[in-house]
């Protein structure tokens, strides 16, 4: 083969690698970007509570038990979409704290979510401006976290909780962590 036909090769070989790996791009799924904080202490945090300003909490209530912290906002279409579902599990899931995390949102509108659709949350911090989301790696609402009972992430969830990511995906994790609790 002489030169000028394998130069003209080149063009073919960058364009059918550049295809190969668009392809594969395709097949992965974004919800499931691993997250560097799996296995990791929860980030330190001191946000106030959403219902309360005065009061200010910290990842301290997240000790003690095993905790769903859940990333949500009023102006989230998923958020809402996943709120019924979350309503659901926290009722038959007395032995689990779930903690809303109100996350850029306006405290008005967020109340105003609760207050019409129901409040699945033990507790809820405020972060408007994405002070502490930030060090939790959040990216997008909703997002969901498994905080064992000594404060370490076990799992992230990215992306709205159905009946069938709760029982096949969050429970088994959940109950894992209650065992090991006892």
């Amino acid at each position: 083969m002489n030169t000028s036909a394998s130069r003209a090769l080149i063009p073919l070989g960058i364009f059918l690698a550049l295809a190969a790996l668009l392809f594969y791009g395709l097949q992965l799924d974004p919800r499931k970007i691993p997250s560097p904080l799996v296995d990791k202490p929860a980030p330190d945090f001191r946000l106030e509570s959403l219902k309360d300003p005065s009061r200010t909490m910290t990842k301290d209530v997240l000790l003690g038990q095993v905790s769903l912290v859940n990333v949500w906002a009023s102006w989230c279409p998923s958020c809402r979409q996943e709120h019924g579902e979350l309503m659901r599990i926290a009722r038959r899931n007395k032995d689990i704290q779930f903690v809303g995390f109100n996350w850029k949102d306006s405290r008005p509108e967020a109340l105003q979510m609760l207050k019409q659709f129901g409040d699945p949350y033990a507790l809820s911090i405020y972060d408007p401006d994405n002070r502490s989301g930030i060090d939790w790696g959040v990216y997008g609402a909703p997002e969901t976290f498994i905080v064992d009972a000594e404060g370490i992430i076990r799992h992230k969830h990215v992306g709205p909780i159905d009946a069938q990511v709760w029982e096949q995906e969050i429970r088994p994790i959940v109950e894992q962590y209650q065992a090991k609790k006892s």
